[in-house]
């Protein structure tokens, strides 16, 4: 079984942008069930298909194949939930970490998070200067849920 162990950060300035470039990414959801997301993502000409389970604190169940690109776009186009997710995401090195910066569009334009991996939930983390407030267990920036309460209607 596949585990994902993950924190979220909201994002100041634009520091990050200098230190790598942007991948386009879309995603649509084929369920958004807190118990069980299953996602179809493009990024460039590669496509995958993920399942994830409950988020519970910083970790979940994940489970990631690839797809081939045809069947991903149709999936897209015609099973996804509207909207699609799109955002361009920038991988970031600081302190032996990877970083993913993922700068959202359209709906949810203005928003940047920065989510990091982990090996372990207690792992020590040194963060760049331009990470602000986590939002980890803040569901409303889980990607699924962008989808029927986008970042364009947030009180701000």
């Amino acid at each position: 079984m596949g585990i994902e162990i993950e924190r979220k950060f909201l994002v100041k300035g634009e520091e990050w942008k200098k230190q790598s470039e942007g991948q386009l990414y879309q995603q649509g959801y084929l369920s958004t069930h807190p118990d069980r997301t299953v996602r179809v993502r493009t990024v460039e000409d590669r496509a995958y298909l993920t399942i994830k389970g409950r988020t519970v604190g910083a970790n979940r169940t994940e489970y990631e194949y690839p797809i081939p690109y045809a069947d991903a776009q149709s999936m897209l186009d015609h099973l996804c939930q509207s909207p699609i997710i799109r955002k361009v995401r920038y991988r970031v090195f600081y302190e032996g970490l990877v970083w993913e910066v993922d700068e959202f569009q359209e709906e949810n334009q203005g928003l940047v998070v920065a989510e990091v991996e982990l090996a372990d939930e207690q792992q020590t983390v040194a963060f760049p200067d331009w990470i602000d407030q986590e939002v980890t267990s803040d569901e409303k920036y889980y990607n699924a849920n962008l989808l029927n309460y986008p970042f364009s209607q947030w009180d701000q």
